[in-house]
């Protein structure tokens, strides 16, 4: 069972000017020789998701600038710490689709003044370190939010400190769409706006930064502690090796 959604129309963007579309648009940043691999997550499980449509939307421009997507669908995804040790298909997906990426985009509603609880699970179900893989160290992240009332930005916000915390590189654009009802069709589609145009940009940047430290992102996030806390537990496990022959 595949989690991943389907992006209906991929190639149809009517809010888009094509002719404003950079054809390579990261060109002499770094290495192209397979697309940017972006792993996007949305925050809410409604029928009709702002969030889940706005994210589709940027998939949309990331396959129009040259990158390889998928969309994370979280509707059977259980809380933290419901299922013991995590052991649900769902988190296994999640994190496996996490390690594939190489950037991501993370869309919330903004409920109460803040991201929504299952824009949060999936982050906190994403550790710094499993089986000695980092999920999400050294990937670029862009953060978006759809709000039911006047602009805010207390989810981007929110989203960052997450990015940080989670050892990602966030970008610096983002994008905030205020009264998210208003600014779809009833297809579900991005009308043309000031706010549309704002997420051309944010994925432009993001298509850009991932390219830009993906060759370089190891080298990036080497730490001194992380080398130190390694050599540590090799010594303990040549001991008590030397322990056993002994």
């Amino acid at each position: 069972m595949s989690r991943l959604r389907i992006l209906a129309d991929p190639d149809v963007m009517p809010a888009l000017d094509r002719d404003l579309v950079r054809p390579h648009l990261a060109a002499g940043l770094g290495s192209f020789e397979h697309p940017p691999r972006i792993l996007l997550l949305y925050g809410s499980l409604r029928e009709r998701s702002f969030s889940r449509l706005a994210v589709e939307e940027a998939a949309r421009l990331l396959i129009l600038f040259g990158a390889e997507v998928r969309i994370f669908d979280p509707s059977d995804l259980p809380l933290p710490d419901q299922v013991k040790a995590d052991d649900h298909p769902a988190v296994h997906e999640l994190r496996e689709h996490s390690l594939w990426s190489e950037g991501q985009v993370w869309c919330s509603p903004e409920r109460h003044g803040q991201i929504t609880g299952i824009m949060k699970a999936q982050i906190d179900h994403l550790p710094l370190e499993f089986g000695g893989m980092r999920p999400t160290q050294g990937r670029t992240l862009a953060v978006m939010q759809v709000s039911g009332g006047s602009q805010s930005f207390n989810a981007v916000n929110t989203l960052r400190l997450l990015g940080r915390w989670m050892r990602m590189f966030t970008i610096p654009n983002q994008s905030s769409v205020a009264m998210a009802f208003k600014e779809f069709d009833e297809a579900g589609r991005m009308k043309p706006s000031s706010y549309y145009d704002r997420i051309v940009d944010v994925m432009e940047e993001l298509v850009r930064f991932t390219v830009l430290t993906r060759g370089h992102a190891d080298q990036l996030v080497d730490r001194y502690s992380e080398r130190k806390a390694d050599a540590a537990k090799r010594d303990a496990a040549n001991d008590l090796a030397s322990r056993s022959i002994a």
